[in-house]
């Protein structure tokens, strides 16, 4: 009895008393909020805001049809052109996928689109372009939203908040987020993974599903099992011969890489390095180790580290958050200073090489003489897109830069040959008239030293395209497009 009057004691009853009162009120506190996140009308779309969800998606939309420039050629060789020769039996493959460097998990996202297109008899020159890159453009609006979402769960709203604005603003996001390069797919795939990364046991099993996957589907499409990363591992690391594309010293990343693709937003970024909590630290780390990795590397682009981007865009937002003084001078500048490079980059800066696929579009044979029409593209290899953006059978051609992978000393490439004497290599290929191409397609800088050639042949200017305000060795500020001149031959058209 005594000891069930001691359990009765006061002191103890208030104590087990709050304890349980306490454990019940988080419990209650829970169940209420879990009740008022789904009663909430404003909630749906990925369980965030709907008006935020959809107005992401209508501004990554907006930001597609806003990029109409070229950027690297893999946008287009490595991804819609492979996805043009699966589905339509004609296209380019270049050396990449002869030597297995290149996996077809990939462009078999495009070719399931394209096949879609053409089962429906949708498969428009227009819509093969446009609609693989609106698909992007809303699994980057997902990955966007994924963003914001992690950072409100491990900060709060108003830090997701200026780190959604930051994604949003950066330009360079804009100038890739919307483009048919594997390094868009990773990086929003990045964003993704990062916000499902706190689910224990799901990491090692779904990596090991995906790398299944690609291997079978490698085995398909190559006819052979093939380990497409061991290929690409040694080539680009161990025999280093992605040189072969260009070289930049160690530093470059740091001097002029990172800089670049942070842009404005790089004072930002080292500030909230430093305000930063220490749980946001590994995604610092992140982005230091991918940097130093990708500076071993001789061949280095900005696209290449695009994929820690979203990584800098959180420390960015934290860096905002807490600027309470200058926050509006500090917004005003971020976006005085990207909204107008991004449009820029968007809309003029290298769109030379898109618009005159839209001019070959009109070469395209259309009568009983299908072969009539032939184009020779007389550009740095793979300047412009090919097939996937023509979409016809039209006989084309284009300077040749395979590297060499027979370990000559001195090797030089079709394309390397030609900017050597472009006038002799042209009279020497081409030396009867019966094998001349009907369309020529140049940069501006060659108009001199190949006019002899074009006088010969009876080729006239048909059409020129702005390409860029700042011209570099072969690439020129504008494009030319020439066509032969034969009697009783129905010009084409032009500009």
């Amino acid at each position: 009895m005594e000891s069930q009057a001691g359990d009765y004691n006061p002191a103890f009853r208030n104590l087990h008393g709050s304890s349980g009162e306490m454990k019940l009120r988080r419990r209650k506190s829970r169940q209420y909020v879990s009740a008022q996140e789904k009663r909430s009308p404003r909630r749906g779309l990925l369980g965030e805001n709907t008006y935020l969800v959809l107005f992401t998606i209508a501004l990554r939309i907006l930001n597609c049809f806003l990029v109409q420039t070229s950027f690297v050629p893999d946008e287009y060789w490595q991804s819609l052109e492979v996805a043009h020769r699966m589905v339509f039996s004609y296209g380019y493959l270049t050396w990449e996928w002869t030597e297995r460097l290149r996996g077809y998990t990939y462009p078999l996202i495009f070719a399931s689109i394209y096949k879609v297109l053409h089962l429906l008899g949708k498969d428009s020159v227009q819509f093969l372009i446009w609609i693989p890159r609106l698909g992007q453009a809303l699994l980057s609006a997902v990955a966007d939203i994924r963003l914001y979402s992690l950072v409100k769960q491990l900060e709060n709203q108003e830090v997701a908040r200026w780190v959604f604005l930051c994604q949003l603003c950066s330009w360079f996001t804009w100038y890739c987020c919307t483009r048919t390069l594997t390094n868009t797919m990773e990086t929003s795939l990045t964003a993704l993974a990062l916000f499902y990364y706190p689910l224990e046991g799901s990491r090692s099993v779904n990596r090991f599903i995906i790398f299944s996957l690609s291997l079978i589907i490698d085995r398909i499409f190559f006819g052979q099992w093939t380990l497409v990363q061991l290929n690409f591992l040694k080539f680009n690391v161990l025999q280093n011969l992605g040189t072969f594309y260009g070289s930049h010293p160690w530093h470059w990343y740091l001097s002029q890489g990172f800089p670049v693709v942070l842009g404005t937003h790089l004072p930002f970024f080292i500030h909230g390095c430093f305000l930063a909590p220490r749980r946001l630290h590994i995604l610092l780390l992140t982005v230091l180790w991918t940097l130093l990795v990708y500076s071993m590397l001789g061949h280095k682009e900005f696209r290449f580290i695009y994929p820690v981007l979203p990584f800098c865009m959180v420390f960015c937002g934290y860096s905002l958050a807490h600027l309470k003084t200058w926050r509006k001078a500090a917004l005003s500048f971020l976006l005085l200073s990207n909204v107008p490079l991004a449009f820029y980059t968007g809309l003029v800066h290298q769109r030379g090489t898109l618009d005159v696929m839209n001019h070959i579009q009109k070469v395209c044979p259309r009568g009983p003489d299908p072969a009539s029409a032939s184009v020779f593209i007389m550009m740095p290899c793979h300047s412009t897109p090919y097939y996937s953006h023509v979409h016809c059978p039209l006989s084309m051609r284009f300077l040749q830069c395979p590297p060499d992978l027979t370990g000559k000393t001195q090797y030089l490439d079709e394309a390397d040959m030609f900017y050597l004497n472009p006038l002799r290599w042209l009279q020497q290929e081409f030396h009867s008239n019966a094998s001349l191409p009907t369309h020529l397609v140049t940069f501006n800088v060659l108009e001199k030293e190949i006019n002899t050639f074009l006088t010969s042949g009876n080729y006239e200017r048909a059409a020129t395209f702005f390409h860029t305000h700042w011209p570099e060795r072969r690439t020129g500020s504008h494009i030319h497009v020439y066509e032969r001149r034969l009697p009783g031959r129905v010009n084409t058209g032009g500009n």
